[in-house]
């Protein structure tokens, strides 16, 4: 009986692991696809994530997680950029050559870091909206 459930234990997390990078793979794998940051204004923690450029919408899927479906959504036509700055002292857990965007959403501030070639991107994709929008 213990052998069973160890057996059943094992499988669990290998199709758990399996899953994961299989979810993974095929978030990286999709074009416009690039590693982000995200942090809530006032929160110590980073989130790594997967950001998708969706026509005028830019879709936030957590690194680490099982879902999948988008945890934010990010309207170009309802985002700021406010700031720009390196990493500092306060963003440990952040690569050291990434920038921090202070960004405002309907939902309240945020910060998103980024490479320095994706915030170019990032940055042409925020410019290109269509007038009015």
């Amino acid at each position: 009986m213990t052998t069973v459930l160890l057996v059943l234990l094992a499988v669990l997390v290998v199709g758990l692991a399996v899953a994961f990078l299989l979810r993974r793979r095929f978030l990286l794998s999709g074009l416009g696809a690039v590693t982000v940051w995200l942090r809530p204004v006032g929160s110590p923690r980073w989130s790594v994530g997967v950001a998708w450029y969706s026509g005028d919408v830019l879709l936030w899927y957590r690194g680490l997680s099982l879902s999948v479906r988008p945890q934010e959504r990010f309207c170009r036509s309802e985002l700021r950029i406010d700031s720009r700055r390196e990493a500092g002292r306060d963003d440990l857990s952040l690569p050291a050559d990434v920038v921090v965007l202070a960004c405002t959403t309907p939902e309240g501030p945020r910060d998103l870091a980024m490479d320095p070639s994706t915030v170019t991107g990032f940055l042409s994709w925020m410019e290109s909206a269509p007038p009015g929008g």
